[in-house]
């Protein structure tokens, strides 16, 4: 079951099956899409995505699901990687809370956030090599590109899970919070990001990603960052900011 909400700018998405650790079903990844749909709808400023209970999500629900007959590449290509792409390509700061199980699709999903807080005790990574099955869910290039090869197919070949604090000190997330506070610090960030410049974090998320995907030098990235701050000015926010800057008074930005 997926759960939206939306106040103040800020469109919280919640799994919300606990007893089945938030693993995803089919129609739970089309009502997450649709989600996404909806908060972009909603000129949603932010976007807070959460799982409820004690783990964020623990993978894809394969309860009753023959292998023999399961149309794996359908699901792969035909509804997970849209999905997992219309995350990543949400316009606005997206944040998730990475908290106890975070499994294969869970993985995935974190992975197409933007900022994501993780608690000491998530188990992030991958329980497929006890299936006979691979990493997926973009969990292969997040390894190596963060981890190094070695590294990630260590992870691979043991099925070993990193804890919160080894996914942050090695670079796959953001910042490691206990447990009891993770929820909140996570909801707190996304409410700021939520009541800040839109535009100008859409502009640094745009380039963010084309210095990822096309491997963007420096000069090619600082061009992109010229021509994004020249269409800045002439918005609401950075009119406002800079005269609340000289004011010496918080600013009051409005997404415009």
């Amino acid at each position: 079951m997926i759960d939206y909400a939306f106040a103040d700018g800020l469109a919280t998405v919640t799994l919300d099956a606990p007893a089945r650790r938030n693993a995803l079903r089919l129609d739970d990844l089309h009502a997450l899409a649709d989600a996404y749909d909806r908060a972009e709808a909603d000129e949603a400023r932010a976007v807070l995505l959460r799982g409820e209970g004690p783990s964020f999500c623990a993978g894809r629900d394969i309860s009753g699901v023959d292998p023999a007959t399961d149309d794996v590449a359908g699901y792969l290509d035909g509804t997970l990687t849209p999905l997992l792409r219309r995350l990543a390509s949400f316009p606005a700061p997206t944040f998730a809370v990475a908290h106890g199980a975070c499994l294969g699709v869970g993985l995935g999903l974190l992975i197409a956030t933007d900022v994501v807080f993780a608690a000491h005790d998530a188990r992030i990574g991958s329980p497929f090599a006890a299936l006979g099955a691979i990493l997926d869910s973009g969990g292969h290039s997040l390894f190596v590109e963060r981890l190094g090869t070695h590294a990630a197919l260590d992870l691979i070949y043991t099925g070993r899970l990193l804890t919160g604090e080894e996914s942050v000190r090695a670079g796959l997330f953001s910042r490691v919070v206990p447990a009891s506070e993770v929820q909140d610090a996570t909801a707190l960030a996304a409410r700021r990001a939520a009541a800040g410049p839109t535009e100008a974090f859409r502009a640094s998320k745009r380039i963010v990603t084309a210095i990822r995907d096309e491997r963007l030098g420096l000069w090619a990235a600082m061009s992109l960052e010229n021509r994004a701050q020249a269409a800045l000015t002439r918005t609401h926010d950075y009119r406002e900011g800079f005269a609340a800057f000289q004011a010496k008074r918080p600013p009051a930005f409005t997404g415009r």
